[in-house]
């Protein structure tokens, strides 16, 4: 069954010539292909926060956008560390990533045990840590470069630039032009899933209530991404046949970067970013949120699983290193996310108590 599987994943698709080349793998084009429409909705999300949301003032993106770095750069660090001057480094990338459809998630899983505002603080950086990957993909994580073809594709942006300048409102005047974008950043070197970003920049939005083209599209992409692509992924992906090899990989350096990394880096990394924002009075703690409940919104952001192991498919060429770093970020996610759900679960019951007795007193 799995090489029946393996054999699927590895089957040509597409077309070729002297001057196009389309034809590859089903797996590659699950990778290279749908991966760049869920990039297109996750550069939605971010130029709408951005523009309108909690990304949109300085006052209200402070907090997120510090937390989301130090999120970031502490699990990398703690990755560089353990693997300093071995062939698996290169992973460094792997776990600054949080998975915002999970972390969200779970997060909704918990009601009303947690305020409004510590959801939209989570959202607000998981967009913000989406960003940082990106860059960190487009910057690290290229190959050689073809200036050529990333000329052609600068030409068509700003052919949908100048689109957004005069107006234009039609969804299909962007996603056309956007196709050839991908092809072209496809074949320049950069990954092509960032030609979703790139193109998702491009359409216009606006700060009252009627739906923009940007919004119109958000609102069309969401369930195919949500509930085709990203599950479409992680079956491709998560393809892993459990051997005797990648269990021991869990306490080799890789391993133990990636767990701790995502786990305990970015805790710590969320929580101490923050604290130090607050005390600084650069920004205010989320509304009714306790530090206690930060600490779990920390563990949440070590939710990894897409992104981290779309990182980890670009960090490596060894297969045994990508299936070993596809397991670890399994079971850090899965750490992160059953130990962050329990956190605060555990927490918000200590304050209802201590809230139902406080009113005991008061009465």
């Amino acid at each position: 069954m799995a090489n029946a599987f393996s054999n699927l994943l590895a089957t040509p698709l597409g077309f070729e010539n002297e001057t196009i080349q389309l034809k590859y793998s089903f797996k590659q084009w699950v990778d290279d292909g749908l991966m760049a429409i869920f990039f297109l909705l996750v550069g939605l999300e971010i130029k709408r926060e951005l523009v309108e949301g909690e990304l949109s003032s300085p006052k209200k993106a402070a907090l997120p956008i510090i937390a989301a770095i130090g999120g970031a750069i502490v699990p990398a660090l703690i990755y560089t560390f353990l693997n300093k001057g071995l062939p698996t480094e290169h992973g460094w990338g792997i776990p600054m990533a949080t998975d915002i459809a999970f972390a969200l998630a779970i997060m909704t899983l918990l009601g009303k045990k947690v305020p409004v505002s510590l959801k939209i603080f989570l959202a607000a950086l998981a967009i913000v840590d989406d960003l940082l990957a990106i860059l960190v993909i487009a910057i690290f994580y290229s190959t050689d470069l073809h200036y050529n073809y990333l000329m052609y594709a600068a030409a068509i942006l700003a052919l949908l630039i100048a689109f957004n300048y005069f107006g234009v409102k039609n969804i299909i005047a962007y996603l056309i032009p956007g196709v050839f974008i991908w092809y072209f950043i496809h074949h320049s070197g950069i990954h092509a899933t960032i030609a979703g970003v790139l193109v998702a920049m491009t359409l216009p939005t606006t700060v009252d209530d009627k739906e923009s083209p940007l919004e119109k599209l958000e609102h069309l992409l969401a369930n195919p991404v949500n509930f085709l692509i990203i599950p479409l992924f992680a079956l491709v992906n998560t393809n892993i046949t459990i051997h005797h090899e990648m269990v021991l990989g869990l306490s080799t350096p890789l391993g133990l970067g990636i767990i701790l990394g995502l786990f305990f880096g970015k805790t710590f990394g969320i929580f101490i970013t923050s604290w130090i924002c607050v005390k600084l009075r650069v920004a205010n703690l989320p509304e009714k949120a306790s530090w206690n409940q930060m600490v779990g919104v920390g563990m949440l952001g070590g939710i990894g699983f897409t992104m981290s192991i779309f990182i980890s498919m670009l960090s490596f060429k060894d297969p045994l290193f990508i299936e070993e770093a596809k397991f670890a970020i399994l079971i850090g996610s899965l750490s992160s996310g059953f130990i962050g759900y329990l956190w605060l679960s555990t927490i918000s019951k200590k304050y209802q108590l201590q809230s139902e007795m406080e009113d005991e007193t008061e009465n």
